[in-house]
């Protein structure tokens, strides 16, 4: 882990954007690079990019004028005067080798993050170890509906907005703050809030006591407010000594705002009022499922109401809220067996998502889990089995490498042997033949993990339409 008392690169670089026109971006296709292009351009930057997977966000970027060259070389780089690029982009990619031989500023993707946030006044980073995107998300929706005019950058697509980004006008910025290898450490935000604090990325990070320690140095670079969780004890700890105003969420009336009279819904539905300091701020009612988008839903609530925005506009703006990409997408209902997908890839996550999913009414339901990273599941064995216990079935993939070797000799096997009545499948396919063969309506399917499991979803999706059409039920 980093020394948490250096000061972050980003400052380092903060006036580039001053002295240099144009900019360079590897990987200008990816998720947290495409918004920041698009705040640039705005900004009146002259940008080119690079990327060598075609997608629609490729299609977005060049609609603005932007070339796009879908091949790594060297001479790409031109005239650019600096060259951001993505944590997946190798130290010998060669125009981020050309770049450092011509003497050009690289900057990794989150390094200019920091910069371009510290160019609004009202930066609003949310971090946390599960419920960054939602909880981006919804308070984007609540700032945009509004009339705040945000500008925002999403970890997945927001259907309100159409992707997962837009450039606002107003002083008002919101982001996500990833902790993984301190990446947040690079911001420093005008408002920061602070979710909720787990177990995760201990290939990086070790063990908890580290975790807790970066996010309060994430806390302690806060310019203004802090918006934290109140009933989650990492996170207090993580304030502790932190002398930033901050005013508190969760379940508990010990907090600045909280959830009264919580009515739980049947279907994808929860309702509660929204509390601040014993007075009812107004009623809330949610169209995504579980507890967790509870406290989701109360994090963007408590700030969006310190940004200036009435509770009868934040009420509004959460009913209307109907999830993000990967987290809960109902894909489909053929032959009444409903297909969905989420982003779940961590114990926590799973036993949110599988619980709210177990309250639905649904005659059976499935978990598709495909392991995402070695280290993860060896480490977190036992809780993983904890959560995949909840559901009726669970089928499972081997595990997703990433970035890893398999060093600790885990297998799915392993987390298999765990749960009773569980199996688990080398491919997709083999998968979509078990589920599909097996499935009955009234039954839900839902395919979780933070890989590339939306493909078998998809595949499963696919196979059930067909045989809905051949049985014509």
């Amino acid at each position: 882990m980093q020394n948490l008392t250096g000061v972050c690169s980003s400052l380092e670089h903060q006036d580039l954007l001053d002295r240099i026109h144009r900019l360079h971006f590897i990987g200008i296709g990816g998720s947290g690079m495409c918004p920041m292009a698009e705040i640039l351009h705005k900004e009146g930057f002259s940008l080119t990019g690079s990327d060598i997977f075609e997608s629609d966000t490729l299609q977005r970027i060049r609609a603005y004028g932007i070339p796009v060259y879908t091949e790594h070389k060297a001479e790409n780089i031109k005239d650019a005067e600096a060259v951001v690029y993505t944590a997946a982009v190798k130290q010998d990619n060669p125009e981020l080798a050309a770049a450092r031989e011509k003497g050009i500023p690289t900057l990794e993707r989150s390094v200019m993050l920091g910069i371009v946030c510290r160019r609004y006044a009202d930066a609003v980073a949310v971090s946390g170890t599960h419920g960054k995107t939602t909880t981006t998300a919804m308070l984007t929706q609540i700032l945009v509906q509004s009339g705040k005019d945000p500008t925002a950058i999403i970890g997945g697509k927001l259907p309100f907005l159409g992707g997962n980004s837009r450039v606002g006008s107003s002083e008002i910025m919101v982001c996500e703050a990833c902790e993984y290898v301190d990446t947040f450490l690079q911001l420093t935000p005008a408002v920061s809030i602070i979710l909720n604090i787990d177990a995760d990325h201990l290939d990086y990070f070790k063990d908890l006591n580290n975790i807790i320690k970066s996010f309060h140095q994430f806390a302690l670079q806060t310019t203004k407010r802090l918006v934290v969780n109140g009933d989650d004890a990492n996170t207090q700890k993580a304030i502790a000594g932190v002398s930033l105003p901050a005013v508190t969420f969760g379940m508990k009336d010990t907090n600045d705002y909280y959830a009264g009279s919580i009515a739980e819904k049947k279907g994808v539905c929860e309702e509660f009022s929204l509390m601040y300091r014993g007075e009812k701020l107004a009623e809330i009612v949610l169209s995504v499922p579980g507890e967790h988008n509870i406290y989701n839903a109360l994090a963007a609530a408590a700030a969006a109401h310190t940004l200036g925005v009435s509770p009868e506009d934040i009420a509004k703006s959460l009913h209307a809220f109907t999830g993000v990409h990967r987290r809960f997408e109902v894909l489909g209902n053929p032959s009444g067996i409903m297909v969905a997908d989420d982003f779940a890839h961590h114990p926590t996550e799973l036993s949110a998502t599988l619980t709210a999913a177990m309250k639905m009414g649904f005659h059976t339901v499935w978990a598709v889990f495909q392991p995402h990273t070695y280290s993860r599941t060896a480490l977190l064995l036992e809780d993983f089995a904890k959560a995949l216990s909840i559901p009726d079935r669970v089928v499972m993939s081997e595990i997703l490498p990433v970035r890893e070797v398999n060093t600790y000799h885990i297998y799915t096997k392993d987390l298999a042997d765990k749960i009773p009545g569980s199996v688990w499948f080398d491919t997709f396919e083999e998968i979509t033949d078990y589920v599909t063969a097996h499935a009955e309506p009234g039954d839900l399917i839902l395919t979780l993990g933070g890989g590339n499991v939306y493909q078998c979803a998809d595949m499963i999706l696919k196979r059930l339409q067909g045989q809905e059409k051949q049985t014509g039920r």
